[in-house]
């Protein structure tokens, strides 16, 4: 008999509410201090300026509301797990919306505050079970809303990689919110019992396929920080790179996770 289905993770609404604003506010104040130089710099995302990415992070809250906009979807077809995998054919065109809103908004703050102000209103009209259809499939608003914290902690570090001293804080729950989404994400994509990842203080998984254990020290054992682990969730970071940096401690035959990494594909 296969093992039952594990019940999803409940987020509460308004508390990824306070995540997703808290962090977005730490990068609206720190984009406030770039020069125009700094804009200018290059990050780690192939040929997108500073100026591009920040125009980016801009769309974490202003895709909600262009999905709302949309017609709602007539059931909820698709899973908040499913979203990491399902995100990746959206590659090209977010590079080019991120190209034309950099140069469609010169002033990189008044941007993110209008996408803030239509994220809030448009939060405070809708209820959130409403679906959006998303690259996922159907998906209710307030499981939506939880992407938003992988986009903007995953963003927050690209900013700080690419300008030096900047520094932009992680709020705490949305790190912790962004670290359980990837980590149950890895549960679904590889099921199974018998390595442990273990990334704390946020969140413990198993999954791979083999012997389970019920007591004791697991066989299988992954750990490492959350930072570390999103980077190795979205492809910031390979693998190897992480075991052989000591950023990750891997024990046991099968807790090697290079094949199952990144998420975000």
């Amino acid at each position: 008999m296969p093992p039952a289905r594990k019940r999803a993770r409940a987020y509460d609404p308004a508390r990824t509410r306070t995540a997703v604003l808290a962090q977005f506010g730490n990068v609206r104040a720190a984009v406030r201090t770039l020069t125009p130089g700094q804009l200018d710099l290059p990050t780690r995302l192939g040929d997108w300026t500073v100026r591009e990415l920040v125009a980016h992070i801009g769309t974490a809250l202003a895709v909600v509301d262009r999905l709302l906009g949309e017609p709602e979807p007539t059931r909820q077809d698709g899973h908040l797990l499913d979203w990491p995998s399902a995100i990746a054919a959206d590659a090209d065109a977010i590079a080019g919306t991120a190209r034309r809103l950099a140069a469609a908004h010169p002033d990189p703050d008044a941007h993110l505050a209008e996408a803030e102000r239509r994220f809030t209103d448009r939060l405070d009209a809708h209820p959130g079970s409403r679906l959006l259809p998303t690259s996922a499939g159907g998906l209710p608003l307030a499981d939506y809303a939880v992407t938003r914290t992988v986009e903007l902690v995953v963003h927050t570090d690209d900013l700080n990689a690419a300008v030096p001293g900047l520094d932009v804080p992680y709020d705490r729950q949305a790190l912790a919110a962004a670290t359980r989404l990837l980590a149950d994400a890895l549960a679904a994509r590889a099921p199974g019992g018998s390595t442990e990842v273990r990334i704390p203080p946020y969140a413990v998984v198993q999954c791979v396929e083999g012997p389970r254990h019920t007591r004791g020290t697991p066989p299988n054992v992954v750990e490492t920080d959350p930072l570390t682990w999103v980077r190795l969730a979205t492809g910031r970071l390979a693998w190897e790179d992480a075991v052989a940096g000591a950023k990750v401690s891997a024990s046991g035959e099968r807790a090697d996770l290079g094949g199952l990494l990144p998420l975000l594909r």
